[in-house]
């Protein structure tokens, strides 16, 4: 375990490289919603497209030693007005740093921006229900078990199902009314 501290920053089109890296890797992909054999390109694009005006997307960067472990993004869970208040979480650690805070401290991060900036009040995220170590972390984090969703994606050839979670805001943000 590295003793490095984590830093974080907004992913920027220049983190194209190892956004493939990280997402490509075998253990890390196919807990993904990525496809194999990730495009650099591709990956610059998205990044390209999440800082375009009007976009509420955010995507942050861990790295550690000056080196991308980790990402993770909230963005909007639709364009229909009355789902304004809701984000999809999406979160990539490299193989060699799971278990060693970098998901936790991405997602506390995005929890923050979502609280105290972005009016956001529920966080939504989908994860395959074999990967236990996420969906204990997503729990010690607020996250809530909302459903299952059966033969959700297809991975290595087979339907696998997905557990949809939740966190809602702790403490949604009041008029602080002052009197006259």
């Amino acid at each position: 375990m590295s003793q490095e501290p984590i830093s974080l920053r907004r992913a920027t089109p220049a983190d194209a490289a190892d956004f493939a890296r990280i997402n490509s890797h075998p253990d890390v992909q196919p807990n993904l919603m990525q496809l194999p054999h990730g495009n650099v390109e591709r990956w610059r694009q998205i990044l390209t497209d999440n800082d375009q005006p009007g976009r509420t997307d955010i995507v942050l960067v861990a790295e550690r030693a000056g080196r991308m472990v980790g990402s993770a993004g909230l963005h909007p869970a639709g364009a229909a007005l009355r789902r304004r208040h809701a984000a999809m979480l999406g979160i990539s650690v490299a193989a060699e740093a799971q278990g060693q805070g970098v998901g936790r401290t991405l997602i506390q991060a995005l929890c923050d921006y979502a609280d105290r900036w972005a009016q956001i009040l529920r966080i939504e995220l989908t994860v395959f229900t074999d990967n236990e170590g996420a969906i204990k972390l997503y729990r010690s984090l607020g996250f809530e078990h909302e459903g299952t969703h059966r033969a959700y994606a297809l991975r290595n050839g087979e339907f696998v199902d997905a557990h949809c979670m939740a966190r809602l805001h702790p403490q949604p943000p009041r008029i602080n009314a002052t009197a006259p």
